[in-house]
């Protein structure tokens, strides 16, 4: 076991870490090396041990950002709350920057609006019209600015937009709801903790934009509920407000969900009578139109009901319209 976890380590100090944060590649490198601090980590269960989910959770637990010598004392000194927790824990990226090439997708839905996300964690994607979008070119040029009816937002989605900019507006929500197998608090300081701890350190803003969202969760909560979403996602819709347009996102979630309760879940959901919002692999679903060629698509697929709108990478940083409805570029 102890040659998994160093192999685990290893690899991720050369493949992963590189390039988007160098002090967990040296944490990574330094856990691959040490036998007293692999021998804590093989305590956790395998599928727990993933390095971002246990960084994180030292991080939760008052780890501070430092180098491996002072982060291992760390360690050693809180080996059975780190074990309890990641075995616990599993990774949540509840990155609410998804939401920038989701938001043309949500401009062609008339409002108002109830929105449902399932995997929603934290709820941070349940909040578009409360944030500012920032669309920019390759050289970083503003080409359109969004913000609130009261002015911009804490709270700034920037992303690199290519090709033609679609018609976009804020949605009108009146209602905000989520189903997630552990969902989180934006209000606990804990888990506020947890969710500032996924993000890795040297991804610039991105821990900012977190928490000034997990503030906004914060002072509106939506209702979030624990559970599986094929079991929950029936009573969740007919909780829905009348005389709403009830709109289910999966954003990046249904990667994560087995193939045969994931095909239930979609199937589940085109039956609602609801618009569903996606952001996936092109080869997770063959729903959609027209087919996509997943070898060649650029990225992720943004969807509604199925019907391509969108290329975009996984976290929305950068997108791509891919509609015939797009309008002149500003």
């Amino acid at each position: 076991m102890t040659d998994a976890v160093q192999r685990r380590y290893a690899r991720f100090a050369e493949e992963e870490a590189p390039g988007r944060s160098e002090l967990y590649a040296e944490w990574a490198r330094g856990v691959a090396a040490d036998a007293a601090i692999r021998g804590v980590f093989e305590r956790i269960p395998e599928n727990r041990r993933q390095p971002p989910l246990v960084f994180a959770v030292t991080r939760m637990l008052g780890a501070r950002l430092t180098g491996f010598a002072q982060w291992r004392d760390f360690v050693l000194a809180h080996a059975d709350e780190i074990v309890t927790e990641s075995s616990s824990r599993r990774l949540q990226t509840n990155e609410p920057l998804r939401l920038s090439p989701l938001l043309p997708v949500l401009s062609e839905i008339d409002g108002p609006i109830a929105l449902l996300e399932v995997g929603a964690s934290a709820g941070l994607c349940l909040y578009p019209d409360r944030y500012s979008y920032r669309f920019v070119d390759d050289a970083g040029a503003l080409r359109q600015a969004i913000d609130p009816a009261a002015g911009p937002s804490p709270v700034v989605l920037e992303s690199v937009v290519t090709g033609p900019l679609p018609p976009m507006r804020l949605p009108h929500v009146v209602w905000r709801a989520g189903v997630d197998l552990a969902p989180l608090d934006a209000a606990d300081d804990r888990d506020r903790r947890w969710l500032q701890g996924l993000v890795w350190p040297g991804e610039e803003g991105r821990e900012q934009r977190v928490t000034a969202a997990l503030d906004i969760a914060a002072s509106d909560p939506p209702m979030l509920v624990a559970g599986d979403a094929l079991a929950e996602i029936d009573a969740l819709a007919r909780s829905a407000p009348a005389g709403a347009t009830l709109v289910i996102t999966t954003p990046g979630v249904l990667v994560h969900i087995p193939r045969e309760p994931r095909t239930a879940l979609v199937e589940s959901i085109r039956r609602l009578p609801a618009r569903w919002i996606t952001i996936d692999p092109p080869a997770l679903l063959d729903v959609w139109d027209p087919p996509v060629d997943a070898e060649s698509w650029p990225g992720f697929v943004v969807a509604l009901d199925g019907s391509v709108r969108a290329a975009s990478d996984p976290l929305g940083r950068r997108w791509e319209w891919r509609t015939g409805t797009a309008s002149r570029p500003i």
